[in-house]
């Protein structure tokens, strides 16, 4: 899983999220730090309205939670996902004694993206080509 942070980031840069069955995320405020939810037809939900998303808890006993807008709400994109989002321009994923790299070719350059985690290394990755999308 991403930290927080690079999610956060990867957010800012323009990522967006239509959430979906077996997605992760964390509610955007500090008193939800620690905790990570997952949408399920079982427990999480995500509800279309025309005013937009919302995530409904549904059957939580443990919350005082009926529903959160996706707005307040900080996707953790897996792996597979930020692979995914990578395209065209995901080259290879390496694996080192310290950790991972992610190369992709960008504007005909290879670049490689390094961290302990796969997962951490694609985010990397995925927030440059964002970075330079928007650029």
């Amino acid at each position: 899983m991403i930290s927080t942070g690079l999610a956060r980031q990867l957010r800012d840069a323009g990522l967006r999220w239509k959430p979906g069955s077996g997605d992760r995320f964390q509610i955007d405020h500090s008193e939800f730090d620690a905790e990570v939810f997952t949408v399920s037809e079982l427990t999480v939900e995500a509800h279309e309205y025309p005013t937009g998303t919302v995530l409904g808890f549904n059957g939580t006993t443990e919350w005082a939670l009926d529903s959160v807008d996706v707005a307040d709400a900080l996707w953790l994109p897996q792996e597979d996902q930020l692979r995914d989002l990578l395209r065209v321009a995901f080259r290879s994923l390496e694996r080192h004694d310290d950790g991972y790299t992610v190369v992709i070719e960008l504007d005909g350059d290879s670049r490689g993206f390094n961290s302990v985690s796969a997962p951490e290394a694609y985010g990397l990755a995925l927030l440059a080509v964002l970075e330079r999308v928007s650029a």
